[in-house]
C-alpha cells in the first residue's frame, strides 16, 4: 500500500496478506505461517475502530471489503518511553558547540534560562507530538526539566498538552533534575509534590559521590510517600566510577519498592569489568527495574574527541539484560537539541538504527517488542503495543515485506491507522517554529555564504 492507494474508510474491512512480527500478536492464529525471521502471515479484521480478529492469511471472507497488503508488514502503533519534548527543536538557537555532553548541558542551561516561557515550551511540545502522531506513535513519555523554578512553568504546560492530546497520544511526564538537588530537601519535596499534583513519574539524573546513597534513599522515600513510580537517567557516559544502576537496584531491593522503576542509558556498564557486570545484572533482575536504551543520542555524544574517531559507542548491554529477563526498550531520547542534533520522533527510525547499532538481528526474535509491547508495559498501558482482538485498530502499514526491506528505507509511504481509519500523516514543517528563533534562524546559512 502506498499513499496514493485506496485507504480504509469504512467501519468494517479486512487487511489481507499481511506480515506481522509474531511477537507483537496477542497470539499467532492457528494455521498461520511463521517465517524464519519471526513474521507471521495473517489477515486482520477491523470493525468499528477495533481489531475484531487475527486469522491466518487467506481466511478473510470473499464477500467483505478487503485491503490487500501484498505481503507488507503491519505493526501496532509505537510506544516511545524516553523523550525530552520540552527540549525539542531548540537547536537553531542552542547548538552544541563541540558535540560533547558538557557542551550540551551548558547550551540547554543557557537556553532554558533565556527562552523557556510556557508558550515557548507549549509550541515545541505540540510540534513534537504532531511528529510522533504522523509517524505512528500511540504513547509518549517525556522527561521534563524540573530544576526550580522551571518546574512551575513546564509542568502546567505538560498537563495541558496531555489533556489536549488525550485519545490520540497517551502522554506521561517525568521530572528531571540533577541528583544533588536531593541535598536541598525542601526543593526536592517541592518537585515531588508538583509531580504528584500533575499525575507524573518521579525522576532525576543519578550521580555517584559520597552523598549518593542518602540522596537515593530520599528519592525513594519521596516516591513512596506519594505513590509515584520512578524513572532515572543513569550512568550516561563511559566513566568507570559511574555505578548508579547498582545503587538504584540495591536501594529498591532493600526497601522492597513496589512501584515501577525505569532506568535510561546505563552506558557506563559497558566499560565495567565482568564481575561487576554480572553482579549488577543479578541484582537488577531481582527488582522491578526496566531498562531503556537511547542508541541514537548515545552514539552522537559518547567517546567524542576532536580529530579522533570514536571507539566506544555507549549503548548499554541490551542482550545481557534481556537474557536475564529484564525488560528492555529503545526510544527516541532528544530531538534536534544540543544533546542530539537530529531525530524526528520516528520510532521506525529508532528501531532501524537500534537494530544496526546493537545488532538486534540474526535472529530478530522478539526485539520488535522493544518499541511497542515492552514500553507499553513500562507505561502501564493495557492493550497497547500488540495487535489484540478487541483493542483499538491503531496500526502502521508498511510496503516493506521483509526486515531487509523494512529497515533499508525510511518507509515514508507508511499508512497510519487510528481506530481503523487512515490519518493525515503529513509532517509539520520546521518553518512553523522559525519565529521562536528569529534572531538566529538565517545566521548560520548567511555566514556560510560569506554575508
Amino acid at each position: 500500500m502506498d499513499r496514493n492507494a485506496p485507504r480504509p474508510t469504512s467501519s468494517r474491512y479486512w487487511l489481507t496478506d499481511a506480515r506481522t512480527p509474531a511477537c507483537l500478536l496477542e497470539k499467532v492464529p492457528a494455521g498461520a505461517t511463521v517465517e524464519p525471521d519471526g513474521l507471521a502471515r495473517v489477515d486482520i479484521a477491523i470493525a468499528d475502530g477495533c481489531v475484531q480478529a487475527v486469522e491466518k492469511a487467506g481466511a478473510a471472507p470473499s464477500d467483505t471489503a478487503t485491503f490487500d497488503q501484498d505481503g507488507g508488514q503491519v505493526w501496532p502503533a509505537y510506544v516511545d518511553v524516553h523523550t525530552h519534548l520540552d527540549k525539542g527543536h531548540i537547536w537553531p538557537r542552542a547548538e552544541n558547540p563541540d558535540g560533547s555532553f558538557m557542551g550540551a548541558r551548558l547550551a540547554v542551561v543557557d537556553d532554558r534560562s533565556a527562552n523557556w516561557t510556557p508558550e515557548d515550551v507549549r509550541r515545541r511540545m505540540d510540534f513534537s507530538l504532531r511528529l510522533a502522531w504522523a509517524h505512528g506513535t500511540r504513547a509518549v513519555r517525556t522527561h521534563i526539566d524540573s530544576l526550580p523554578p522551571q518546574h512551575g512553568k513546564s509542568w502546567p504546560v505538560f498537563a495541558a498538552m496531555r489533556d489536549a492530546w488525550a485519545g490520540r497520544i497517551e502522554l506521561q511526564g517525568v521530572s528531571l533534575f540533577p541528583m544533588p538537588l536531593f541535598g536541598e530537601r525542601d526543593a526536592a519535596r517541592a518537585v515531588a509534590d508538583t509531580v504528584a499534583d500533575h499525575g507524573g513519574i518521579f525522576g532525576a539524573s543519578a550521580y555517584i559521590d559520597e552523598d549518593a546513597p542518602a540522596r537515593m534513599e530520599l528519592a525513594f522515600a519521596l516516591a513512596e510517600e506519594r505513590g509515584l513510580d520512578l524513572d532515572f537517567h543513569v550512568d550516561e557516559g563511559l566513566d568507570l566510577e559511574a555505578r548508579s544502576l547498582r545503587l538504584i537496584a540495591e536501594t529498591a531491593r532493600r526497601r522492597g519498592f513496589k512501584g515501577r522503576i525505569n532506568c535510561g542509558h546505563c552506558c557506563s556498564l559497558t566499560v565495567q569489568d565482568e564481575d561487576f557486570i554480572e553482579a549488577t545484572l543479578d541484582i537488577v533482575a531481582e527488582t522491578p527495574i526496566s531498562i531503556v536504551s537511547l542508541p541514537m543520542c548515545n552514539i552522537y555524544l559518547q567517546d567524542r574527541t576532536p580529530g579522533r574517531t570514536p571507539r566506544r559507542r555507549g549503548v548499554t548491554l541490551l542482550h545481557e539484560f534481556r537474557a536475564r529477563g529484564i525488560p528492555v526498550s529503545v526510544a527516541s531520547d532528544n530531538t534536534r537539541d544540543p544533546f542530539y542534533g537530529y531525530g524526528d520522533l520516528d520510532m521506525h527510525e529508532v528501531f532501524t538504527q537500534a537494530t544496526r547499532i546493537a545488532q538486534l538481528d540474526r535472529p530478530y526474535g522478539d526485539w520488535p517488542q522493544a518499541v511497542a509491547a515492552t514500553p507499553a508495559h513500562v507505561m502501564g498501558l493495557a492493550g497497547v503495543g500488540r495487535i489484540v482482538a478487541g483493542a483499538p485498530a491503531d496500526l502502521v502499514l508498511y510496503r516493506g515485506r521483509f526486515y531487509s526491506e523494512l529497515l533499508s528505507r525510511p518507509q515514508h509511504d507508511r499508512v497510519v491507522l487510528r481506530a481503523g481509519r487512515a490519518i493525515d500523516a503529513t509532517l509539520p514543517d520546521y518553518r512553523e517554529l522559525d519565529d521562536l528563533f528569529e534572531e538566529r534562524t538565517h545566521e548560520p546559512e548567511a555566514a556560510r555564504l560569506g554575508a
